[in-house]
């Protein structure tokens, strides 16, 4: 199993590097695994309405039945479309623990502030729509960057992407820390 560390530390390094006075602009050059990221990143921003959908309720952030289900979902739209689905879960395994840490940590804020603990639920099944029709997209684009993944630059492009992410959609530092945990198992060299 891959340990999302040295990820944690090559996107910080390439984060240095893009912040440096003109660098941002100036790079000609779009990862190929920028979609990856990008996915995961959407499928992260709905662990925020998850948690509102679970929070007060007795409906616990860790749900080995619907995890399964998930699993076995993208499993098997990987076999579809001839992708690998035991990487494809291994993938999804760190997608599923990266949107319970940004709930936890939801959960935490709002028991220690329970003036910031949302005041509306949302209707968790609308919410689990998006997540499948992001999984459905993540699946095909892992399947499509197959070559990128496999290459000896991966950890450096997925950086980058991760990045590039950042800088489009603007997480803060637990959707970022979440971003990089869910990327953990994307490379496989």
């Amino acid at each position: 199993m891959r340990i999302p560390t040295p990820l944690g530390i090559t996107a910080i390094a390439a984060a240095a590097l893009l912040a440096l006075p003109g660098t941002a602009t100036a790079a000609p050059w779009t990862s190929p695994l920028q979609p990856v990221a990008s996915l995961a990143a959407d499928r992260l921003a709905t662990a925020d309405l998850v948690a509102a959908a679970k929070w007060g309720t007795d409906s616990p952030i860790d749900d080995p039945a619907r995890e399964q289900q998930v699993l076995d979902t993208v499993a098997a739209q990987a076999r579809q479309i001839g992708a690998d689905p035991d990487e494809i879960r291994r993938v999804f395994r760190d997608q599923i623990e990266a949107n319970k840490l940004v709930q936890r940590a939801l959960f935490a804020e709002w028991t220690a502030h329970p003036e910031k603990a949302p005041t509306t639920k949302p209707d968790l099944n609308v919410v689990r729509q998006t997540i499948n029709r992001i999984n459905t997209d993540l699946v095909q684009s892992l399947a499509d960057t197959t070559p990128e993944r496999t290459a000896p630059t991966c950890d450096p492009e997925l950086a980058v992407a991760v990045i590039e992410v950042h800088h489009e959609k603007h997480p803060d530092h637990l959707h970022t820390k979440a971003l990089i945990r869910s990327l953990a198992s994307v490379c496989r060299n």
